[in-house]
């Protein structure tokens, strides 16, 4: 199994990463440091030579309140700063949702969106090789449609929520079809997961991780363990059965995903959005 997957770029996106989001900033350096040595492929592993910056893929997202198309380029100017790099790999939109600037996250927060006008902005800076790549990240099948049909840069990649128990196959059709590469940030057991683990001496995680790139997306597990780092990047030399990997698609899918927070942002988003358009 390739340890990469080639974006519409032509750059190469590790099958296997490292999520960092809400880890508490005194270990996600440690951990990043820790995945680095361990084999993924920061000023201080340059420093030390660990490695280059050209060998190391660096994922960021643009948040909700930073939708505004004159916000966009400060933002990403802030994360390059803040990680002292000349460049991000991928950046993406976080969310097909925009909130009030400076606010917390809550439906109160929410304010129509006008994605192509963000997109528009998200394209200049690919256009600046501040962003090698762009993309977004939580749209549905609807809202990519309705991105693609306006954007001029094509879209690299979708992160999403994707796992055994709910596998998204629509939006994934959707993304081949349209080459836009596949990633997932979240790791669900389940007993067929549990099951396989027992069959191939593995850990559950290594088996849900192995089902994502062995379906043929790229994975984020979020860990700052170096152990369990150690743990995640174990999926290369081993495959699931097909028998085995069979089963996997007899797992009853949950209606929503698993974070119900999340999908009641999405509803917000959708009535604001709706409420703000010219009546006929």
């Amino acid at each position: 199994m390739a340890r990469h997957f080639v974006l519409n770029t032509g750059a190469k996106i590790p099958s296997v990463g490292l999520g960092t989001w809400q880890a508490a900033p005194g270990v996600v350096g440690d951990a990043v440091y820790a995945a680095v040595k361990i084999g993924f492929a920061l000023k201080k592993v340059f420093d030390e030579g660990i490695i280059k910056r050209q060998d190391l893929f660096i994922t960021s997202k643009l948040w909700c309140t930073n939708h505004a198309p004159e916000d966009v380029p400060v933002a990403l100017d802030s994360t390059l700063q803040d990680l002292q790099i000349d460049y991000v790999d991928l950046y993406l939109v976080h969310w097909p949702v925009r909130m009030k600037k400076g606010s917390s996250v809550s439906p109160e927060s929410v304010v129509p969106s006008d994605i192509p006008a963000t997109w528009a902005a998200m394209e200049s800076l690919y256009d600046s090789g501040k962003a090698r790549a762009i993309g977004v990240s939580n749209f549905t099948t609807k809202k990519l449609e309705e991105l693609l049909a306006v954007a001029r840069v094509p879209l690299a990649a979708n992160q999403v929520e994707c796992h055994p128990v709910w596998q998204q196959a629509k939006l994934r059709e959707l993304c081949a079809s349209k080459g836009i590469h596949l990633s997932a940030g979240n790791v669900l057991q389940h007993p067929v997961v549990v099951s396989t683990a027992e069959k191939l001496g593995k850990t559950p995680a290594q088996v849900a991780l192995r089902w994502g790139v062995q379906t043929g997306y790229s994975v984020l597990p979020k860990s700052t363990n170096e152990e369990r780092i150690r743990a995640n990047l174990d999926v290369y030399d081993w495959s699931i059965p097909n028998d085995l990997f069979a089963s996997f698609s007899e797992i009853e899918q949950a209606s929503l995903g698993r974070n119900q927070h999340q999908q009641q942002m999405l509803k917000t988003a959708a009535a604001v959005d709706t409420m703000s358009m010219p009546q006929s």
